[in-house]
């Protein structure tokens, strides 16, 4: 009896250590699966004895028996701000924290307030370009914080050294952007009302196997207004992860955000079955289990598109590799940048600077630059699709829907790693491991060749590979997945890449699975300062000339017009193919040796156009997608192409907006907008996660150097190839 009861009595103390465990583990707000186990390729491959080491299979190159420990996730305690562009520290965060919670009002009752965004307020631009590392002081640091407290938002800021608590102008419509917190809270709403659970229960889901998400509702008119809403549907996840395949279609649930009070159900789907489970299941280990599969009976190794591995991206022993300093300034092949995270906007480049090879000088190119908005709209009418016009970035937090990327195949194997650090809605700091990676890229491709015809009778081939810096950032948003690259060449080319997975639930895709059109726009905020901060825009249009009679054998050729815009409409560009042109940001006051002013050119790409109504309601808060080019004046404010408050916006708070008031732009210091856009039509290779579609824009030198910067490049020899030994059995 006495040992019955010690043995009972052990096992409530484990299951009550357990308990507590997760308690402070939901206290601490850890991100979700940050301690969740991989097993690499490298691991693998030593557990299958493998001695498949080849120059391009480097996972088989490592001794027997030689396991590494997963290392320990750094806490960011004790970081430290060494840049004036660094983001807030776990230190400076919970500092923030205490200053809001001691501010009147918000310290009669600190557990009302609710923090929806807490970043750094950046230094003015002069004080960040006027600053050199080890001779000058940071600048003073401060915050800003926006928060509600009572119903009530607020913009604040804060002085971190100082104390003081200060108000900032707060929007006319909107609100802020939804807290992690809130998201999560918000799915399991609607489980809370007997009403919607007999719902459920009547199209025969068990309640055990719902999974509901919270869906930004956008602006329809004045009922919407004086409260924050938004709209839950449900899915069932009986029998696969990837519910998104298995929606409870026609079901609707308004809710109240503040109360969690279910306000109306819509349900026009009673007669809609609920798609089967079966083939929706996305995960490699899933898709090994399958019988009749000639994937699976091949257990992975006999389908041609089974035996490709990714290839080694390693750099090479002689190369210059990735320099991350301080943690977040990136130096390679001849540029700098300062990278860090960001909660709404995902990641932020700054300071990007090119080394200059005749003079070895770095020259500003890029001050600042990130995804400042994402619109998507779905094009279906009815009542359980009409109001799914999301913007990402400004209803979500783009950073915040980060995860923490997949090593070996979200970033090759020498690729570093930056964590982002946010505050919960509590105020306090929690860390998002893995959230950036920077690595050096060879994927095959040439930087640039040229060979003689054996007409000359010159034995001449010259020809160097094209080896480049990637930044790259993963953002989850339901359904979604958005792979960001910011890629650097040694040219001084800047490309900019977003990339598109999704889970698809409008042609049919499978049995009772519909995938809906939609669009998807990303538009990036580019702070050029091509060799310093006055700058000027240029339209290059290209028409057809017509020769005179006699002139010619030929009847027509191109001609090039340059034109310099003075103001924010003249600036304004909507991409049309048989009116090309070239869009040039350049420095009027320097010129090269022959006299051309140095610049660089945007290259535009994924032209898909918004087709949407200018006056319907989601284009009006999207307006930002009217043009694909916009132009401003360098203005601190003006960062969030949909307005600093986006849900539940009007639309008064735009890019658009802001360009409508036509200020001065020639010679000043120019903020560049460009916005890529993809028309989806959904296709059954889309069923049940689409192969990911890519596209992007470049910023290209144009005159920026005196001739090919990079035509002393050293050319690749076999001596400067990876050495690798065949593993070794334990």
């Amino acid at each position: 009896m006495d040992h019955s009861t010690s043995l009972l009595r052990l096992i409530f103390l484990a299951l009550g250590a357990a308990l507590v465990l997760l308690v402070v583990r939901s206290a601490l707000h850890l991100p979700r699966g940050i301690d969740t186990p991989t097993t690499s390729l490298l691991d693998a491959a030593a557990a299958a004895g493998s001695s498949s080491c080849t120059r391009f299979a480097p996972w088989g190159c490592r001794q027997g028996g030689r396991t590494k420990p997963k290392p320990k996730p750094p806490s960011h305690e004790t970081d430290v701000p060494r840049h004036p562009l660094d983001p807030l520290t776990v230190g400076e965060i919970n500092r923030a924290r205490e200053l809001l919670r001691a501010h009147p009002p918000f310290a009669s009752s600190p557990s009302s307030l609710f923090v929806h965004s807490l970043a750094l307020d950046e230094p003015e631009k002069a004080a960040v370009l006027a600053w050199r590392k080890g001779a000058d002081p940071l600048p003073p640091r401060r915050a800003v914080a926006v928060v509600r407290f009572r119903g009530e938002a607020s913009v604040l800021a804060v002085d971190l050294a100082g104390g003081a608590v200060a108000p900032l102008p707060v929007p006319a419509s909107g609100y802020p952007t939804m807290t992690m917190d809130e998201q999560v809270s918000l799915c399991s709403a609607p489980l809370a009302d007997p009403a919607f659970n007999a719902t459920v229960r009547r199209r025969g889901v068990r309640l055990s196997d719902v999974a509901c998400l919270p869906i930004s509702l956008g602006w329809y008119g004045p009922t919407e207004e004086n409260r924050r809403l938004i709209k839950v549907q449900c899915f069932s996840a009986e029998g696969t992860a990837n519910f998104y395949m298995r929606p409870i279609e026609g079901l609707t649930v308004l809710v109240d955000m503040d109360t969690g009070e279910v306000i109306h159900i819509s349900d026009r789907g009673a007669g809609i079955p609920i798609p089967a489970a079966a083939n929706t299941d996305y995960r490699y280990a899933g898709h090994m289990q399958e019988e009749g599969d000639p994937a699976a009976a091949s257990n992975g190794a006999g389908l041609g598109f089974q035996k490709v591995r990714a290839p080694s991206m390693e750099p090479a022993a002689s190369g210059p590799g990735v320099e991350l300093v301080d943690g977040h300034t990136v130096r390679w092949g001849g540029w700098e940048l300062h990278l860090k995270a960001d909660a709404r906007a995902g990641m932020v480049v700054s300071r990007a600077r090119v080394q200059d090879p005749r003079t070895g000088a770095r020259r500003e190119v890029l001050y600042k630059g990130m995804a400042s908005e994402l619109f998507v709209p779905y094009m279906d009418p009815s009542e359980a699709w009409y109001f799914k016009t999301y913007m990402d970035a400004g209803e979500y937090g783009f950073g915040l829907q980060a995860m923490p990327l997949v090593p070996l195949n979200d970033c090759p194997r020498h690729a570093r790693y930056l964590d982002g650090v946010f505050a919960a809605a509590d105020g306090r700091p929690y860390v998002r491991e893995n959230m950036i990676c920077v690595f050096e890229r060879y994927a095959g491709d040439v930087a640039w060749r040229h060979s003689e015809s054996p007409i000359t009778g010159m034995d001449i081939r010259e020809s160097r590979p094209k080896v480049t810096l990637v930044a790259r950032m993963v953002a989850s948003v339901a359904n979604y997945d958005y792979i960001v690259d910011w890629e650097f060449q040694m040219d001084g080319l800047i490309r900019i890449k977003a990339r598109d997975n999704e889970d698809m639930h409008g042609t049919l895709l499978s049995e009772n699975v519909i995938g809906v059109i939609h669009d998807h726009f990303v538009t990036f905020r580019l702070d050029m300062d091509v060799d310093g901060a006055d700058n000027s825009f240029v339209r290059v249009d290209m028409a057809r000339q017509e020769t005179g009679p006699g002139e010619s054998p030929r009847r027509s050729y191109l001609k090039a017009t340059r034109r310099v815009a003075r103001s924010e409409k003249e600036a304004q560009v909507r991409l049309m193919l048989y009116e090309p042109a070239e869009f040039h940001v350049v420095n009027p006051a320097k010129k090269t040796r022959v006299g051309n002013p140095v610049g660089y050119k945007i290259v535009p790409a994924g032209t898909a156009a918004s087709l949407l109504d200018p006056e319907d309601p989601p284009q009006k808060r999207g307006a930002f997608t009217n043009n694909q080019i916009w132009v401003t004046p360098y203005n601190k404010s003006e960062e969030w192409a949909g307005g600093l408050f986006v849900y539940q916006s009007k639309g008064e708070d735009t890019l658009a907006t802001w360009a409508d008031r036509d200020r001065p732009i020639e010679n000043r210091d120019l903020v560049l907008w460009y916005t890529l856009g993809f028309h989806h039509i959904p296709c059954q290779e889309d069923f049940p996660i689409m192969p990911t579609v890519s596209s992007g824009f470049d910023l290209k030198p144009v005159n920026f150097f005196e001739s090919n910067p990079i035509l002393k490049q050293r050319p690749t020899k076999e001596e400067d190839l990876p050495v690798c030994a065949a593993a070794t059995s334990a």
